[in-house]
């Protein structure tokens, strides 16, 4: 079992960084060959997703969507005026889960594990815990 913390370093305002090699570092440190591993960000205005890495304009795409949902210039109540940020968190999620086999992720042929920035920028912290199962 193996349990690490890797720091991101963000250089935008809003913005999706591919993790999958960092996230794949610590699978191959931890030594489990079948099992789970988990990503976490223990962020509120921070998320992480798998999605395609084979086109950049996805991740545009994703980022003017979430846009329009919670849009950077809204009228928002609370005061630090990072709300949009709190709800694309919220809408894209602070976790996930890859299946390990053969010591290696389960990751489609497209695939990437992407740290998304709603807040930035900023250091951040991704806890990752592999376990054997």
């Amino acid at each position: 079992m193996g349990f690490k913390t890797i720091a991101v370093r963000t250089d935008g305002a809003q913005q999706f960084v591919d993790i999958t090699q960092q996230i794949r570092m610590v699978v191959r440190e931890s030594g489990v060959k079948s099992g789970e591993c988990h990503v976490f960000i223990p962020h509120t205005t921070a998320a992480v997703t798998i999605n395609e890495n084979a086109d950049p304009n996805v991740r545009k795409d994703i980022m003017n969507r979430l846009e329009e949902i919670a849009p950077s210039t809204g009228s928002y109540l609370h005061s630090e005026g990072n709300s949009h940020a709190h709800i694309k968190s919220s809408v894209v999620g602070a976790s996930l889960v890859v299946f390990v086999e053969a010591g290696q992720l389960v990751l489609g042929t497209w695939q990437s594990i992407f740290f998304c920035e709603f807040d930035g920028p900023r250091t951040r912290n991704v806890m990752v815990r592999v376990s054997p199962g």
